[in-house]
């Protein structure tokens, strides 16, 4: 149970819940080695800011992403990290007193072949009566398969499959989607020895309606995953067959009875009221059987089947031919003259330099998303003799200060004729970013103005996207693969996922 965490990042998604403080308790009275950085990702459209100062706690680092759910938000805060790996937790768990002891060991024993680990989850239940619906439901977390409640990445897993699938829009599926998607790989994910305890939270009568939401997500695994993703990620059917048949007697007896068919519309409507009833009785029996609890089961089991069926055929529709899930680059670069910057052949005054249109929103959208970025720029007037390489640096220290920081810099300063492995359409450039920032060049897009950015990139083994300007030639134009009109629009798109 020895061992470092010195290599592992813990990552936290909140809205701002106050379970929070009771998370944050418990890590900072934890026993145990800490983690390198504890990465809180305030998912929250707005609010104060978070209030997390408690000593005993690691580096705490809060990042925000706007409110985008919590599929983009674990995506923000792996993205943000650099340890090799990220432990995540829910904020509504709280750690046993020796987990970061257990964490450490779980991660320490584990093959190279393994991309994950997996806690172990307690959902207490109350002692003096039987468990509601809600209860109940929420005790199957105790049982369930590589739910990210605690769970441990390899942050290289991670970017190799492109984080989590942002098309989730919920706190469900998500997670199974992204391991079965790292099982893909090869990799192996495994169960550790550390515990958390998952209290069951406070909800109002009809949170059992609007969890049938869900059944969109599960039409998405389908398309992703085919048929038999549910075996793979260990996810029961359910009740979506009796749902199904219990909404088509709803159906039936109101046609038939439009139609003038009493008899059969009877009989149909005899098929709904036994399908509901079972269905609430179901529910019911294993409970505590109160008055309050009774009535929301009577209410809650009418209103559900046809709602689980509507959110089904939602699903079909809206997940008609989904593509496999990418996610963001884990590295955008950038060329410099004609692509961020208005050209000025051999420019070695920093007084020079003006930006082109929406270069530092587009870069800080990036940013935002957790996507490094950086610069390669081909500067043959060194070569030549008309710059110094010094001048060279005060114009990208120029340029950083009006967009914002690179992660890396890369520069050529040979001409044409010196037959060097770094100027573009040579690949050296774009491989020295990689290797210094440790990123799978398949996971890096490079973004220029003419066909030498894109040659690049495509040696690399890159994504290259042109974005045209008056000096490029038409036939580079027809011939890139992927080009946008703007450097906004090319972000824009890199950031939909269109890469």
């Amino acid at each position: 149970m020895s061992g470092s965490l010195g290599a592992c990042t813990v990552v936290v998604p909140t809205i701002g819940r106050p379970s929070l403080d009771v998370l944050l308790d418990a890590l900072a009275t934890a026993e145990g080695p800490r983690p390198a950085e504890l990465v809180l990702v305030d998912d929250r459209p707005a609010g104060d800011p978070l209030a997390v100062e408690r000593p005993g706690l690691p580096p705490v680092r809060v990042v925000r992403t706007g409110g985008g759910g919590p599929a983009r938000a674990r995506n923000l805060g792996w993205r943000t990290a650099r340890t090799e790996w990220i432990a995540f937790l829910d904020d509504d768990v709280v750690p046993d007193p020796d987990w970061y002891a257990r964490l450490a060991g779980d991660l320490a024993a584990l093959p190279a072949d393994a991309a994950g680990s997996q806690g172990r989850v307690r959902v207490p239940l109350p002692a003096d009566r039987r468990p509601t619906d809600w209860e109940r439901g929420t005790a199957g977390l105790a049982t369930s398969s590589w739910i990210t409640a605690d769970l441990a990445y390899r942050r290289a897993a991670l970017a190799a499959v492109g984080g989590f699938d942002e098309r989730f829009p919920r706190a469900f599926r998500e997670d199974s989607d992204l391991a079965l998607r790292v099982l893909d790989t090869g990799a192996r994910l495994t169960r550790g020895e550390r515990w958390i305890t998952h209290p069951v939270r406070p909800v109002d009568r009809w949170v059992s309606v609007r969890v049938q939401a869900g059944n969109a997500d599960d039409v998405l695994m389908r398309r992703l995953h085919g048929p038999t993703w549910r075996a793979r990620a260990d996810a029961a059917l359910g009740r979506r067959p009796r749902h199904l048949a219990v909404t088509g007697a709803a159906l039936a007896a109101v046609g038939l009875a439009a139609a003038r068919r009493p008899r059969a519309a009877a009989l149909a409507a005899l098929g709904w009221a036994a399908g509901t009833a079972e269905f609430a009785w179901a529910r019911i029996a294993p409970g505590p059987r109160t008055r309050a609890e009774v009535a929301t089961m009577a209410l809650t089991s009418v209103a559900i089947p046809p709602l689980a069926t509507w959110h089904v055929l939602r699903g079909v529709a809206q997940h008609r031919g989904v593509p496999p899930w990418r996610g963001l680059p884990d590295l955008v670069l950038f060329d410099r003259d004609g692509t961020l910057v208005h050209d000025v052949p051999y420019n070695g005054d920093p007084a020079l330099v003006r930006p082109v249109d929406g270069a530092r929103a587009a870069l800080d959208a990036l940013r935002a998303r957790g996507v490094r970025i950086g610069l390669v720029s081909n500067q043959s007037g060194v070569g030549r003799g008309m710059l110094t390489m010094p001048q060279v640096a005060a114009v990208n220290a120029r340029l950083a200060e009006l967009l914002g920081p690179f992660d890396t810099v890369q520069v050529c300063p040979h001409a044409p004729e010196d037959g060097c492995a770094c100027r573009k359409p040579a690949p050296g450039m774009v491989e020295a970013a990689c290797a210094e920032l440790g990123v799978d060049p398949a996971r890096c897009v490079v973004i220029g103005d003419i066909a030498a950015d894109v040659a690049a990139a495509e040696a690399a083994g890159a994504v290259g996207i042109l974005v045209p300007t008056p000096v490029t030639r038409p036939e580079e134009v027809t011939a890139a693969v992927h080009r946008a009109p703007t450097l906004t629009e090319a972000v824009d798109d890199v950031l939909a996922g269109e890469w």
